[in-house]
């Protein structure tokens, strides 16, 4: 019984945070009360603060669970992928956009408010976001041998992010590419165009405006 009774209770936990990530995410987080979150979730408040006892214990754990999920599914497509670096990077990318699908409102309060935290607590966050974007740079690094760890690959990791990270606010399921096209698409204009927009950053700017002939 004592079982079943924890089982019960991960899975209350996992809807209220569930619900209070949606209510945050639609009315932000000032906006909502531990009384809108209740009522959301079908309990009273009394139920509700055996769980948690305030707002911030609840905002806390919406994005150390997200952030644990997307780190796990993103390892366990690293370890399953092909050997080569270029599937490697899309697999990841492909596994960060499955886990993304029905997880709007939990993006959206990863977006918004984390910095609402306290500092310790943020950290604790952040040290989750660098491990997540460690992983895409390295397997960015492995797919393009002439970027590597040099300067060029911060901004690459950050720009895939930003497509991947975004592709929640256009994306309509059934209308256009689907998620794992979408995972092609972006993995693919990263690696292939990362070789050739380095050598154009590494030639002389031809849009550095001409000096005139008088010298002005």
């Amino acid at each position: 019984m004592a079982r079943t009774r924890a089982q019960d209770y991960d899975a209350k936990r996992d809807a209220i945070l569930h619900r209070a990530a949606e209510l945050f995410a639609r009315h932000g987080y000032s906006g909502t009360s531990i009384t809108m979150i209740a009522e959301a979730c079908g309990m009273s408040k009394a139920l509700l603060y055996h769980y948690y006892s305030d707002k911030e214990a609840l905002l806390f754990d919406i994005l150390s669970a997200h952030l644990q999920e997307l780190i796990a599914a993103v390892e366990k497509a690293a370890a399953k992928a092909d050997a080569a670096a270029d599937e490697r990077l899309f697999a990841i990318a492909a596994a960060l956009l499955d886990e993304y699908r029905d997880a709007d409102a939990e993006h959206q309060v990863q977006i918004a408010n984390l910095k609402l935290l306290p500092d310790a607590k943020q950290e604790q966050l952040r040290a989750m976001e660098r491990k997540l974007v460690g992983i895409f740079s390295d397997a960015i690094a492995a797919a393009v041998p002439s970027i590597g760890g040099g300067p060029l690959l911060k901004p690459l990791t950050m720009s895939l992010f930003g497509m991947l990270n975004w592709h929640y606010l256009w994306f309509r399921p059934g209308k256009g590419l689907g998620r794992e096209d979408y995972a092609r698409l972006v993995t693919t204009l990263i690696a292939a165009g990362a070789e050739s927009a380095g050598a154009a950053l590494a030639a002389p700017s031809a849009s550095a405006p001409a000096r005139r002939a008088g010298g002005a």
